[in-house]
């Protein structure tokens, strides 16, 4: 009863359909009710707890896992890693309810218009716009990943030597990620909806945990030929490991929505089951790869293996199978927040631009595609490009849900400020000040090292 957040759009004098722009924004990943007063809290949604945790770890979990050991070198070694994991562990889990709180408290169900109703206009646009660079960031990660694996598996396929310095133009790295990307990426990407990648997504987990089972494999019984390198002992960058888990915050706030009982409670424990399974096939890949390879580590840790390792090779092929199924739904994110802000910078409703949503639709996903696809062929470092995303991902984990804290308890009616209440609104603030230390942090070392090296 004491809260009291207005989440009538009018107020920020800019055309727009909450209910319509929801919709759009949706995750593809979960099935979900209509938007309705009444349908919050009824146990209308069709997710169990149980599949709740597993969507949001499937969430969780990704391409990004093989640049983890990487992580754990720049970190300082394994015990520096892991202490820091599970202090951020304490603040994604906080994010993850304190966005659920304010999804309840403004009747919206997708990260975005929770962020526009309870925040406001700025805020929801710069939400918005960090959603869609994010995504384009990670479309291009992904298609790097697709040529790092491709080249391995090449590699173990061709039966020439590596040292003769001769290669055929099939095996070229650039004709490689084209023909790949054109051929599955680009396919799935155009449709309107793309319902159906949530069966591959299931495939994709079990890949992921595949590619953790194997490093830590390697790591137990190691290959004869694998000399691991130095192990660090000091940081090279603190915060290296601070935005992971990166994706599961902006899909989370339709996964709660789409629960049969969206209770902050239940979410509570569902979020805190998810991170400590994403937790321990994280912190698996990043101790045991980091272990074995040491300072040497790539920043994609298959590459350190060889070429020739049937196992690991399997996992490049389940890296790319995972890579395939997630560029679409990273996409649609991306292509439907440009889409809202369009329709809101034009005032033309989804009703009244059905028309011509189609050609601008494909023309958008052509020009997405083949952006990150000329970016993607000339960067050949997926590092350099997780560096400049990841202090996006702080926002999303950090600053976002801790002003939308921060505005839901000011929004408050309440006669005297409980001791309750001030710590809430104290969290709210470190939230959003560690937040954008780390984003500060890590965008500062991603133009002046990364970038400029």
């Amino acid at each position: 009863g004491t809260r009291s957040l207005n989440s009538d759009y009018k107020d920020w004098e800019w055309s727009a359909d909450a209910g319509e722009r929801a919709r759009l924004l949706q995750s593809p990943s979960v099935e979900t009710v209509p938007k309705s007063g009444e349908s919050q809290g009824n146990g209308l949604g069709a997710t169990s707890a149980l599949g709740a945790i597993f969507i949001v770890v499937n969430a969780a979990l990704g391409a990004g896992l093989l640049n983890f050991p990487a992580a754990f070198s720049m970190a300082g070694g394994v015990a520096a890693g892991i202490a820091l994991q599970m202090c951020m562990l304490i603040f994604i889990i906080g994010g993850l309810v304190i966005l659920a709180y304010c999804s309840q408290a403004s009747n919206e169900r997708t990260y975005q218009e929770v962020v526009w109703a309870v925040c406001g206009k700025v805020p929801g646009v710069l939400c918005e716009v960090a959603i869609a660079v994010y995504t384009f960031g990670t479309c291009i990660a992904f298609l790097i990943i697709i040529g790092d694996q491709e080249d391995k598996i090449i590699a173990a396929l061709v039966t020439e030597p590596e040292e003769a310095g001769s290669s055929h133009w099939y095996t070229d790295r650039r004709f490689t990620i084209s023909i790949t990307a054109f051929l599955f990426i680009l396919p799935l990407s155009i449709p309107k909806e793309i319902g159906f990648q949530k069966y591959a997504s299931s495939l994709s987990v079990i890949g992921t945990w595949y590619v953790t089972a194997v490093i830590i494999i390697k790591y137990i019984w190691p290959d004869k030929e694998l000399v691991p390198g130095d192990i660090p002992t000091s940081p090279s960058c603190i915060l290296a490991l601070s935005p992971c888990p990166r994706q599961c915050h902006v899909s989370s706030v339709p996964v709660f929505n789409s629960m049969k009982q969206p209770e902050v409670k239940t979410w509570g424990a569902v979020v805190t089951a998810a991170m400590v399974i994403a937790l321990f096939v994280y912190t698996g890949t990043g101790v045991c790869g980091f272990l074995t390879f040491g300072a040497g580590v790539e920043q994609d840790v298959l590459l350190s293996y060889p070429s020739n390792d049937i196992p690991v090779a399997l996992a490049r092929a389940f890296i790319i199978l995972c890579v395939l199924t997630s560029y679409p739904i990273l996409h649609f994110c991306g292509r439907a927040v440009l889409e809202g802000l369009w329709l809101r910078y034009t005032g033309v409703t989804v009703e009244e631009d059905v028309v011509r949503e189609r050609r601008r639709r494909v023309l958008q996903t052509i020009s997405w595609f083949l952006l990150t696809l000329l970016l993607a062929l000339f960067i050949p470092d997926i590092g350099k490009v997780i560096s400049v995303i990841g202090g996006l991902a702080a926002c999303f984990i950090f600053v976002f849900p801790g002003l939308c804290l921060i505005q839901a308890k000011l929004s408050e009616i309440q006669e005297t400020r409980a001791i309750s209440w001030w710590a809430q609104v104290s969290y709210g603030v470190f939230m959003v000040t560690l937040g954008a230390f780390i984003f500060g942090q890590t965008t500062a070392n991603a133009i002046f090292v990364d970038l400029t090296a």
